[in-house]
């Protein structure tokens, strides 16, 4: 699994111009993205990594605070430029594999105590945010 993780002021995102997930306030925007290997075990050790990372203010994390994420399925996140100018999508795992697992990290964060908002899996979604600091990491499992 790989997830881009944003510490923001707010974040949105918008599917045929419904907000349909949204956080205000300090917390986490975190793109999640599949490959062929994961499963459930790698989905709890992420929600865990990003329910206890210490990059809000003072070192805190979104369990120390109760700090709000908006999780967001991104296969893009496997795309592999290495030849050409075309990215190939094969690193990433498709859909009836991916979208459990992107739940599954949603429900372990949920099960930990965060409120989670969520995106809508394979939908065409616009999204908004403020990056704050800016604050960006990127979490290879």
């Amino acid at each position: 699994m790989r997830a881009v993780v944003q510490r923001v002021s707010e974040a949105a995102v918008r599917v045929d111009g419904e907000v349909v997930g949204e956080i205000d306030g300090p917390g986490l925007m975190v793109l999640v993205g599949v490959t062929h290997d994961d499963d459930r075990g790698k989905a709890a050790k992420l929600a865990a990594k990003l329910w206890g990372l210490r990059v809000l203010d003072g070192e805190k994390s979104c369990s120390d605070v109760g700090a709000p994420l908006l999780v967001i399925s991104q296969f893009t996140l496997y795309g592999d430029t290495r030849k050409g100018r075309r990215p190939s999508w094969l690193d990433a795992a498709k859909g009836d594999v991916a979208e459990p697992l992107v739940d599954a990290v949603v429900a372990e964060l949920r099960a930990l105590g965060a409120h989670v908002e969520t995106g809508r899996f394979g939908a065409d979604m616009k999204v908004s945010l403020v990056n704050d600091g800016p604050i960006t990491l990127i979490i290879d499992l």
